[in-house]
């Protein structure tokens, strides 16, 4: 295992299909007051082109800082976010399907450090957009709150 190189850096990517419209599921990512049903605990305010946010998970004790560049409302979200050292890019494409369902792809990129570093940091993240995908998933067609994201890591079990 020595000899494992890198020829292209590591991206992150989660999808899926969520049976509701995209006006409703584009909703669900920029209104916090939705999005806290279902990923963070708390927001210093709704997505907005140019704005900056924080989003905490308050179960964790964690925060990140979120950089609004680009909002195309209904269609793509792009943001950078992480906390101070280094930030990485966020891309969400909605793609409506069919009638009234919505495809929705996340894109992280931009991970930094050595390269062990930067796989598990793209590794992780991809997990984390599939947990949060479920948990929207879940709450637009059921309304059921999974708890995915806070119960990822409960206290005790497993250092995060």
């Amino acid at each position: 295992m020595n000899n494992l190189q890198l020829t292209e850096a590591p991206v992150a990517k989660a999808e899926m299909l969520i049976r509701k419209p995209v006006a409703e599921v584009f909703e669900a990512i920029v209104n916090p007051e939705i999005t806290t049903r279902f990923w963070f605990t708390r927001s210093s305010g709704r997505l907005d082109s140019g704005k900056q946010i924080t989003w905490t998970w308050e179960m964790y004790d964690h925060s990140v800082d979120v950089d609004v560049k680009e909002i195309e409302v209904n269609q793509r979200i792009l943001m950078e976010w992480g906390n101070g050292s280094w930030m990485t890019k966020v891309e969400w494409v909605f793609t409506p399907y069919e009638e009234d369902k919505t495809y929705l792809s996340i894109t992280n990129s931009g991970f930094q450090g050595s390269g062990d570093e930067v796989v598990s940091a793209a590794l992780d993240s991809q997990g984390g957009f599939t947990w949060v995908l479920a948990g929207l998933k879940a709450l637009l067609e059921h309304n059921v709150e999974l708890n995915a994201i806070a119960d990822a890591f409960p206290k005790g079990l497993r250092k995060h």
